[in-house]
């Protein structure tokens, strides 16, 4: 626990090193005192400080920005300042033909030019004024600051501050750990009633971590406000860390600032935002009502059928949805800068590149949905592939064999091949089943279409009407091929029926003792080729 304390004393440290870095790296830039190019008209400004406090701001040129400038005049004004022999009150306004010079002894301070007093709207002798007064009191300040019982005052409030800080220190780590003790007391039994009410799909020691999760970055939260303006307020006592303490303050404070305005002047633009959510999702939960009424066959639309609902509704839904995302994109913070543009721009194009197959099926998906090629629960045969369709999504189909096996077809394929659909005509007036026999010519055909017709009358799944009919293929070689037709409107049994019928038409052939030939044939055999009847029972080799 104590470490974890420790968090924002690290956050801090690594802070002030950084505003340490910093600073010193902006007191290491070279001046340049020849402020003669300073006649040109420019808008950059840099303000000019003494011990981190701002006392005006002055223009820059091409030759000499502002912040070089800015920098020059506060080095002469801190040696001036620590000269103690010159009196702030001689600082004296010098006018030459076009500038004023504001100079202490014999040195020149800040020479000022109509464009300096133009940034001010103010005239140049106005202008000049203000900076001594600003000068002389700065200076005064600055010595002040830095006497003997000015500092000796501030060394004591510091040492108080410090134990201040050590004080709420304790406090706030005491409370924090009073508070998280009287919450688990209060929660522990809600939270483990979680856990029950979830069939444990939800763990109470995760809820546990959570919530000292919480806690932990509420401490650190806490000691880090707490370090940041004790910081501030101890560096601030003393001239030398003065400027530390307003930088480290801005780092944190001014972002906060960006924020909380940014938000500010957001609202109107969420609120509008809010509005389109609202009218969007009412939208959508109309047309999805709308659509589940075509679909339960509550709402009939003239040829509209209700397994095209579902699909029709999605389409409307994304095409309400991108218009919404239209209307809204302009109100989405930062959607006009560069990096937000660049960034839609290049998901853009990765999606544009690598989406040509999705995209393909997803469209393939669509058109088989309006095509009513087939719907879910049909027998349907894709080249080589025949099987139940068992689930119709945009990208794949999944079908399920004979043999209960998965077969998963991308749309694209469906669209591009050959579809038989078993099922789509079965209740109307029955699927056509057919087997083919070879028969010699010596057996009469009248005879070969009565026994057909008789293996399909005991075939069980079979209808009588329409009745089974015979068709003779072909007068081939050595044989004649028959082929029996039976309707059948039971077709996830398709196999088992093609099973029955033909195992009754290999009885009612070995009954009337009827050789098949199929599927080749070369000579008569010495005895046919046929199953006396009272073998057609004989057990297995094991069994009696």
């Amino acid at each position: 626990m104590k470490s974890k304390s420790c968090y924002a004393l690290i956050f801090v440290f690594i802070t002030f090193y950084f505003v340490l870095f910093q600073s010193f790296n902006s007191f290491s830039q070279p001046t340049n005192n020849n402020q003669s190019d300073i006649t040109a008209t420019q808008f950059e400004t840099a303000p000019v400080k003494l011990d981190g406090n701002v006392l005006f701001d002055v223009r820059g040129v091409t030759s000499l920005p502002a912040e070089k400038r800015a920098y020059g005049i506060s080095e002469k004004i801190k040696k001036v300042a620590s000269n103690y022999s010159f009196s702030p009150d001689s600082l004296k306004i010098i006018n030459e033909d076009d500038h004023i010079v504001i100079q202490a002894a014999d040195v020149p301070i800040i020479m000022l030019f109509d464009a300096d007093a133009a940034v001010e709207g103010v005239t140049k002798n106005i202008l000049a004024r203000t900076i001594l007064s600003k000068l002389s009191g700065s200076i005064k300040l600055y010595r002040l600051n830095r006497s003997r019982p000015v500092v000796i005052q501030n060394l004591i409030r510091a040492g108080i501050a410090t134990v201040i800080l050590a004080l709420l220190w304790l406090i706030v780590v005491w409370g924090i750990r009073r508070l998280n003790s009287w919450l688990q007391n209060r929660i522990k039994a809600r939270i483990d009633s979680v856990e029950n009410i979830s069939f444990k799909l939800i763990q109470s020691n995760q809820l546990w971590k959570v919530f000292h999760l919480l806690f932990d970055t509420l401490r650190v939260i806490a000691i880090g406000v707490i370090i940041l303006f004790f910081i501030d307020y101890v560096l601030g006592l003393f001239p030398w860390t003065n400027g530390f303490s307003k930088y480290i303050l801005s780092i944190i404070v001014n972002p906060l600032l960006i924020i909380g305005k940014g938000f500010i002047h957001f609202i109107p633009d969420l609120i509008f935002l809010v509005i389109i959510y609202v009218i969007t999702k009412y939208v959508l939960k109309l047309l999805r009502l709308f659509f589940d009424g075509i679909e339960n066959g509550g709402i009939v639309l003239g040829n509209f059928k209700p397994e095209w609902a579902f699909a029709t509704y999605r389409i409307v839904k994304n095409f309400i949805v991108v218009f919404a995302v239209i209307i809204a994109y302009p109100y989405i913070p930062g959607s006009d800068s560069v990096a937000f543009k660049g960034v839609s721009v290049f998901l853009g194009v990765l999606i544009s590149l690598g989406s040509s197959s999705f995209i393909a099926n997803i469209m393939a998906g669509y058109s088989m949905i309006y095509r009513g090629a087939f719907k879910k629960g049909d027998r349907i045969q894709v080249d080589s592939e025949v099987g139940f369709v068992e689930e119709q999504k945009l990208m794949v189909t999944r079908l399920r064999s004979h043999k209960n096996e998965e077969i998963i077809i991308p749309n694209s394929v469906l669209l591009n091949s050959k579809i038989i659909n078993y099922t789509a005509r079965a209740q109307e007036l029955g699927l056509i089943l057919h087997t083919t026999v070879g028969i010699g010519y010596e057996t009469p055909w009248r005879q070969v279409d009565a026994m057909l017709k008789l293996a399909a009358d005991r075939t069980e799944g079979i209808l009588k009407d329409p009745a089974p009919f015979v068709l003779k293929k072909e007068l081939a070689d050595f044989a004649v091929n028959y082929e029996i037709n039976v309707y059948c409107k039971d077709v996830p049994r398709v196999n088992t029926i093609y099973t029955l019928l033909d195992e009754n038409i290999l009885d009612v052939f070995n009954e009337n003792n009827v050789q098949i030939m199929t599927p080749a044939y070369h000579s008569d055999p010495e005895v046919p080729k046929m199953v006396p009847k009272e073998q057609w029972n004989t057990p297995l080799a094991n069994e009696t």
